[in-house]
């Protein structure tokens, strides 16, 4: 599956507020958002107007790249949402969060969600003690995720678990730093997912 292997700064400047993807630095003074103003480019300022189309293009776009998916992947996760029963929006939202590399990351055990994704892929994390290498992998309310025992001495985990106070985990997960591990409380209500999102700007735009 191709990949946006690109400057990612670039891509919180393109929509026009931070999308977390370099860890650390997105909270420092050296986030490209704080040491520029407007989307890159050298015309930038003579684009036009936003048409609604547009408005929900660049949401879904703006979601997609946070969570670090490609389109097929982003819309059949769609797909699955709208054959939910509930809210297709807030299906959509609970769907994203419950993957297993953004659960890594809200846990506090990686910077970054492509950091969460690297250390999935390569076998450091267990889920109800099995090992899953799947990082979207859905979790469920009463799975507990952990850093696999010959792992938890990785520089990176420790450093990530030191710094959580900043970034604070979420109060629908049980973080137990000691035991390297997580345990998911329930899924997250949509006043619980932090981050501005119109979710039904991309309901619509796939609805057309």
């Amino acid at each position: 599956m191709a990949r946006y292997t690109g400057p990612v700064c670039r891509l919180c400047r393109r929509e026009g507020e931070k999308l977390f993807l370099k860890g650390d630095r997105c909270y420092s003074n050296k986030c490209a958002m704080e040491r520029r103003s407007g989307p890159p480019g050298v015309h930038w300022r003579s684009r036009g107007r936003f048409s609604e189309f547009r408005l929900q293009l660049r949401e879904k776009q703006k979601v997609k790249r946070m969570y670090g998916m490609a389109e097929k992947q982003f819309r059949s996760v769609f797909v699955e949402a709208d054959r939910r029963k509930g809210v297709t929006g807030e299906n959509l939202l609970q769907l994203l969060e419950g993957r297993l590399d953004n659960l890594v990351y809200r846990s506090g055990f990686s910077s970054s969600r492509s950091e969460a994704r690297q250390l999935v892929r390569h076998g450091h994390v267990c889920v109800n003690a099995k090992r899953v290498d799947i990082p979207s992998y859905l979790v469920k309310p009463g799975d507990v995720i952990s850093i696999r025992e010959k792992s938890r001495g990785m520089a990176r985990v420790n450093e990530s678990l030191e710094a959580v106070e900043g970034r604070s985990v979420p109060e629908w997960l049980n973080l137990e730093k000691g035991a390297f591990q997580v345990t998911v409380k329930a899924l997250p209500a949509r006043e619980q997912i932090g981050h501005p999102i119109n979710e039904h700007l991309i309901v619509e735009l796939y609805s057309r």
